[in-house]
């Protein structure tokens, strides 16, 4: 679901102020495979914080890109969940200083935007998805390679061994947290149980259906039990995903291909009358309209968790949302990233929530190419 690699040359304080250089899984075009590169790495500038990438997650978003589906400019180094340490700071920086363990932000906090200062927003407007520059707030690079400027991706850039960020994107944790571990909640794990708990805020009693049971899927899954649910059904197309779905809390798991009907009538029929929640966790506009009308016509509540693919439309009957249901999307889980990361990390380490079912392969950067192959074929 999640596979993760690490790095293990230990962090070099002596190298602040210095460019470094190091190994990076550099995406020259779409639908290429990964070249591990030599990469030059500049220092930190004003607000800016490098940190020493120890493990990272392979996430879909990630193979969004390499595929086109979700559009950025390349050159580029991917990577957006991931833990690690501060090697150095740059000036003006308060929130984290060298040796600190923490988690890169992909959805930042400035704390000044109106999302930020909204108690129901997260979005912040510092984030790199809509306009998708590739570049840090001062319009350049700290990559370059071979003579060429990389882009960053969603301000992270995690399939280095150093990358840089700004300060709003990056979240100081608890210093005896699992880093090959705790990674996953700079994504995956957070989006997905955030999605049920955040963003559905979904009530004790209710039934689910999550479509999707990748780690955001699962994620959402465990979200689903952690709220009450009293019904989780479980949708997906690869029945070796139900397994692992069941030990985290779903009470039926649906397969689309073992019926003719469409699988919003298979639930409807299922639950009487529609679920509570629908969780859409694959990025699909046929699953995102299935997900809707799965839930019930009146008061269900159906959530996009999944990247939506560019230059697409959805067509869907209105009266499906005039009857009174909610459709909903949901951002890294709703949470607001700087104040919330830390806390998560800390309910891991009181053993709120489990985060090895999530990590099926463990691989060295080398064999990043291996880990995306993993992904695609569902293993």
């Amino acid at each position: 679901l999640v596979a993760r690699f690490k790095t293990d040359t230990p962090v070099n304080m002596s190298t602040a102020g210095k460019v470094i250089k190091c190994k990076a899984a550099v995406m020259w075009e779409a639908n290429k495979p990964f070249s591990l590169e030599e990469v030059e790495v500049a220092p930190p500038k004003e607000h800016e914080v490098r940190i020493k990438i120890v493990a990272t997650g392979i996430c879909r978003s990630d193979d969004h890109v390499i595929t086109g589906a979700m559009a950025m400019p390349f050159p580029i180094i991917l990577g957006h969940e991931a833990a690690g340490v501060v090697e150095s700071v740059g000036e003006g920086v308060t929130s984290v200083k060298p040796g600190d363990k923490v988690i890169p932000l992909f959805v930042p906090q400035c704390g000044e935007c109106s999302s930020c200062l909204n108690t129901k927003g997260n979005l912040c407007c510092k984030n790199d998805f809509g306009s998708a520059t590739g570049l840090m707030s001062d319009g350049t690079t700290r990559f370059t390679c071979k003579g060429k400027a990389i882009h960053h991706f969603v301000g992270t850039s995690t399939f280095t061994e150093y990358t840089v960020v700004h300060e709003s994107a990056v979240a100081k944790i608890d210093s005896a947290a699992p880093l090959e571990k705790v990674c996953l909640i700079g994504c995956g794990f957070s989006t997905g149980y955030g999605a049920a708990v955040q963003t559905a805020k979904l009530k004790p009693g209710s039934t689910c259906a999550i479509f999707g049971l990748g780690g955001v899927g699962l994620s959402v899954v465990m979200g689903c039990k952690a709220a009450g649910a009293s019904r989780i059904i479980a949708v997906d197309i690869n029945k070796d995903k139900f397994a692992k779905a069941k030990e985290l809390g779903a009470t039926d798991c649906v397969n689309p291909k073992d019926f003719k009907k469409p699988i919003h009538e298979v639930l409807i029929e299922m639950t009487g009358h529609g679920v509570d929640y629908s969780f859409e966790v694959i990025g699909r506009t046929e699953t995102m309209t299935a997900a809707l009308a799965c839930c019930q016509y009146n008061y269900g509540v159906s959530v996009i968790v999944g990247v939506p693919p560019a230059a697409q439309s959805i067509t869907f009957d209105p009266m499906l949302l005039f009857t009174g249901r909610t459709w909903k999307g949901s951002v890294f889980g709703g949470w607001k990233s700087k104040d919330s990361v830390p806390k998560l990390v800390a309910d891991y380490m009181k053993k709120k929530f489990v985060l090895d079912p999530l990590i099926t392969h463990t691989l060295p950067l080398t064999k990043i190419n291996e880990g995306f192959d993993l992904l695609r074929t569902g293993k």
